[in-house]
C-alpha cells in the first residue's frame, strides 16, 4: 500500500465491523477516542491462495490495449474491516482480507499490477467517474440506483443485516423496517444502509408509530463505540461484516441476520472498457477453485457466486 499513515488515519468505511487495532495509536480505529474499548485486530489467516494465480493470455486479451501495455490498474481501495480488507498488523504495513485476495487474483490472472490507494467509501464511485481510479472496491452492493452512473462486475453475494449489543433481547431478527420504530440505527456514510433508512423512514409514520433515528457514522469504530455505551440500539451494516463482527468476543454483538441480499462488485465508470476482461478473470478463479478456496479462507463460502455477471438487476 502506497498511501501514507496520515492518509491512512482518515481512512473511513461503509461497514461497521470490529475495529482495527483500536487499542494502538497506529490502528486505524485510532479516531481520537472513538474506538471500542476491548477490540483487537483480528490476525489474518496464513494460507494463500493467490500465490498459484497465473495470467491467462485469453483472458488478458481482453483488456485495452494501452492497459495491456502500461501493466498497472489504478484501484480505489477502502480498507478498514475484516473479513472483506483491513489491517491487521497496522496501516503501515500490507492489508488483507477477502477483497484484498479477490482483487490481487484477478490483477494476476489479467497480467497486471495493482496500485492500491486508500479512499474513503464515499468518494470511490465519484472518483471513478473523474478517472482517478480505473477500479474500486469496498464492498460495493449493487443497486438500482448506482446502475445508474456505476458499472459493477459481481464477485460475490452479501447484502444487508442488523446486529445488537450481547444481551439485549428485545429486537429479534429484522424482516420489517417497523420493527425499528422508536429506535436509534447506527450506519455508515454514503452506504446502502443509510440509504435504505433514510428512504423509508416514513414508514413508522404510516403505522402509527414513532420514527427511528438515524445516526451515521465515518468510523467503524465510532459506530461500535456509539452501540457499546448504548448511544445507538441497532447496527445496520453488511451480513458478512457483521456475522464476522459477532464472532470476535471483544465486540460484544448479536448478530441479527440477513435482511436483504445484494450481490457486490467490483466498480468502474459507467461504460469502462474493463468489465468484459473482469468478469472473465473472476469466471476464470471460479472455475480454477481459486476463488473457493479465497472464499473458504475468509469464512465468506455462504455468499459464493456461480458466475460473475456485468450489471445484474438489484435483488427484489
Amino acid at each position: 500500500m502506497n498511501a501514507p499513515v496520515t492518509s491512512r488515519l482518515r481512512l473511513t468505511t461503509a461497514l461497521v465491523v470490529l475495529p482495527i487495532l483500536a487499542l494502538t495509536a497506529c490502528g486505524s480505529g485510532d479516531t481520537g477516542g472513538t474506538a471500542a474499548v476491548g477490540a483487537q485486530a483480528s490476525p489474518a489467516p496464513t494460507d494463500d491462495p493467490v500465490a498459484a494465480v497465473r495470467k491467462v493470455d485469453s483472458v488478458a486479451a481482453l483488456l485495452p490495449a494501452d492497459v495491456r501495455k502500461a501493466g498497472t490498474l489504478r484501484v480505489g481501495s477502502s480498507v478498514g474491516f475484516p473479513p472483506g480488507a483491513y489491517y491487521p498488523n497496522g496501516p503501515d504495513k500490507a492489508p488483507a482480507g477477502q477483497d484484498i485476495d479477490l482483487a490481487d487474483a484477478v490483477a494476476k490472472v489479467l497480467g497486471v499490477k495493482p496500485i492500491r490507494q486508500d479512499a474513503s467509501f464515499e468518494t470511490i464511485l465519484p472518483a471513478l467517474g473523474s478517472g482517478k481510479y480505473d477500479v474500486g472496491t469496498g464492498n460495493f452492493g449493487v443497486t438500482s440506483d448506482r446502475l445508474k452512473a456505476i458499472d459493477f462486475v459481481t464477485y460475490i453475494n452479501d447484502g444487508q443485516g442488523f446486529a445488537v449489543k450481547k444481551g439485549n433481547t428485545a429486537l429479534k431478527k429484522v424482516t420489517d423496517l417497523t420493527q425499528l420504530c422508536g429506535l436509534t440505527v447506527g450506519t455508515g456514510a454514503g452506504t446502502t444502509f443509510e440509504a435504505t433508512l433514510t428512504a423509508r423512514k416514513d414508514e413508522c409514520a404510516k403505522a402509527g408509530k414513532k420514527p427511528y433515528d438515524v445516526k451515521v457514522y465515518s468510523e467503524n469504530g465510532a459506530t461500535l463505540t456509539a452501540l457499546q455505551q448504548g448511544r445507538i440500539d441497532v447496527i445496520m451494516s453488511t451480513i458478512n461484516g457483521l456475522r464476522y463482527q459477532a464472532s470476535q468476543a471483544a465486540s460484544q454483538t448479536t448478530f441479527l441476520g440477513e435482511y436483504h441480499r445484494l450481490d457486490v462488485g467490483f466498480a468502474f465508470k459507467k461504460g469502462s472498457p474493463l468489465t468484459k476482461a473482469f468478469r472473465a478473470a473472476v469466471n476464470e478463479l471460479i472455475e480454477d477453485g481459486t476463488y473457493a478456496r479465497i472464499l473458504k479462507k475468509w469464512g465468506t463460502s455462504a455468499s459464493a457466486i456461480e458466475t460473475s455477471r456485468i450489471n445484474p438487476p438489484e435483488h427484489a
